[in-house]
């Protein structure tokens, strides 16, 4: 069984979409299996992260940042892909160096998240982008059967 989220991002920050699956989970009648999340784009992530606190999205994001600046930054000056704007690599960068997939327990058909964790896209790019992410769920339906 799988979905697509096409998630709408405002540009650079993290997009909380847990309730998204957690509605989708609820109706695919799975009790015990797999949640396996893939994000089709090089310039954005995929994160599980704490969801209480807004100042950690904040934190996070204003730490990538630092670490990778945009190619503006003299720092940034040896990168050579830069005709797309100067957030352009420096996503790509983030995006190798942060998950693009995750994978997520499911039992009694809820996902098996920790009290505080959440699940975010992690937008890379300053613009706004409709970002993909495909949901494929394997595991035991309530009847018993296998959904494979």
């Amino acid at each position: 069984m799988h979905t697509v989220f096409d998630l709408t991002t405002r540009g650079a920050g993290l997009y909380e979409f847990t309730a998204d699956i957690a509605r989708w989970l609820a109706s695919s009648g799975v009790q015990d299996g797999v949640l396996a999340l893939f994000v089709q784009h090089t310039s954005c992530s995929l994160l599980i992260q704490e969801n209480a606190d807004p100042d950690v999205q904040r934190d996070l994001q204003a730490f990538f940042h630092r670490l990778v600046p945009p190619t503006t930054d003299p720092s940034m000056s040896y990168l050579v892909h830069t005709y797309e704007g100067p957030d352009d690599m420096p996503a790509h960068i983030k995006a190798a160096m942060m998950p693009v997939s995750l994978s997520v327990p499911v039992q009694a058909g809820r996902m098996m998240l920790g009290t505080w964790q959440g699940i975010y896209l992690f937008e890379h790019r300053n613009a706004p982008h409709v970002r993909h992410v495909v949901a494929a769920l394997t595991g035991s339906l309530g009847d018993g059967n296998e959904l494979v």
